[in-house]
């Protein structure tokens, strides 16, 4: 008899730490999703963050759409389980464009930002990264499948419709 899967879908700035039973979802724009696994004791941990800091606000707790916050808070739900980040593996997937050809030539696009800064807080916390799917144009959805550590990525581009003209209103 096959066990049952226990589907979790993220949100915007959440993130889940789950055994073999877990399938984790989430889709992404700019934003990106860093998945940590163990292979042994067949754990993972994934993320859904927003922006790669907080910046100059100040900060009352660990707040997940950080990537710098969510990634310690996934590395703390890791070690309560005894787990350390150097006994993962990672994958790491998002930061698309969603708005191409509508960005200035002197702003770095977040989704750049934001995988620039899951590459950073991997190399920092010695995480050796497996494979990544990242930045280009369009969203894309992922499952993580804790059982057996694969993500799977369906990209979607956006159509090429154009914007309709602005109209005045009154």
């Amino acid at each position: 008899m096959a066990a049952a899967v226990n589907n979790v879908f993220l949100q915007p700035g959440e993130y889940f730490v789950g055994d073999a039973s877990c399938r984790i979802r989430t889709l992404l724009g700019s934003c990106v999703s860093i998945t940590l696994w163990h292979p042994v004791r067949r754990i993972g941990a994934m993320s859904h963050f927003l922006l790669p800091n907080r910046g100059l606000l100040p900060a009352r707790k660990l707040d997940g759409r950080y990537g710098d916050e969510a990634m310690l808070l996934l590395l703390q739900e890791l070690s309560d389980l005894h787990i350390g980040p150097t006994e993962c593996v990672a994958k790491i997937f998002g930061g698309g464009n969603m708005f191409p050809g509508q960005t200035r030539d002197e702003v770095r696009p977040v989704g750049l930002a934001n995988g620039a800064a899951a590459h950073a807080l991997l190399q920092t916390h010695q995480v050796p990264v497996l494979s990544e799917c990242l930045f280009g144009v369009g969203h894309r959805q992922i499952i993580f499948d804790v059982s057996n550590g694969n993500v799977w990525v369906r990209r979607v581009k956006p159509t090429d419709a154009r914007p309709l003209p602005l109209k005045k209103t009154r």
